[in-house]
């Protein structure tokens, strides 16, 4: 990827709330037909190394099975993301000088990548994830909801997979380039658009607290 140093993300809490926040992940492989993706929901794990990435696809799925264990695995996380209009620099009123742009955060994480077929790994995966995805629900939904036999059945269509960390990377392309009056006013432009528009603009905030 490429990543200027003005945009660069280090610090693994920033990255990690990422992961949390929007843990759809695409997850690409190399397999036998060549480059392959698949979008999958991923549980950041932490332990003694960098982390672990969890999840779980479709016994069909043939991504488990052809794989090059190899060769690293790309998982790539996207935050909101949104267009910036030159007419919110101040700057463009005096000199015209401004061209649009894309603003954005990434997360791009690699590891090695093994699939475990395991029904009691696959369980306790679950909980997990689930209790993370419902845990801002008045009345969070848990495994134990769904009848025994049905909950067996579903458990027997899927695979895990567990991606370790060996390095990642944040780009978090929010302006920083630009000087503080540019910078704000990106940010009230965005706050007067759509709700994506609006947590780009909340990002931008955010990145200030940390500067």
């Amino acid at each position: 990827m490429y990543l200027p140093k003005h945009f660069a993300q280090s610090d693994p809490k920033i990255l990690q709330d990422l992961i949390r926040s929007a843990p759809l992940a695409t997850v690409v492989t190399l397999s036998s037909q060549g480059l392959n993706a698949n979008p999958i929901p991923l549980y950041f794990e932490a332990n003694q190394g960098a982390g672990l990435l969890q999840g779980h696809v479709a016994r069909a799925n043939t991504m488990w099975r052809d794989f090059d264990a190899e060769i690293e695995t790309l998982a790539i996380f996207q935050a909101a993301d949104t267009y910036i209009s030159p007419n919110w620099y101040p700057s463009k009123a005096l000199h015209h000088k401004e061209v649009p742009t894309w603003n954005y955060a990434v997360v791009q994480v690699y590891g090695k990548l093994r699939a475990i077929d395991d029904p009691v790994w696959l369980r306790a995966f679950l909980e997990k994830l689930t209790q993370q995805q419902e845990a801002s629900f008045p009345k969070p939904w848990q495994l134990a909801e769904a009848p025994a036999d049905y909950l067996e059945k579903m458990l027997k269509a899927i695979v895990g997979i567990e991606l370790e960390i060996t390095r990642w990377e944040g780009k978090w392309k929010l302006s920083q380039n630009k000087a503080e009056p540019e910078y704000q006013g990106v940010i009230a432009g965005l706050q007067q658009q759509d709700a994506k528009s609006q947590a780009v603009a909340a990002l931008m905030q955010n990145l200030l607290k940390f500067s």
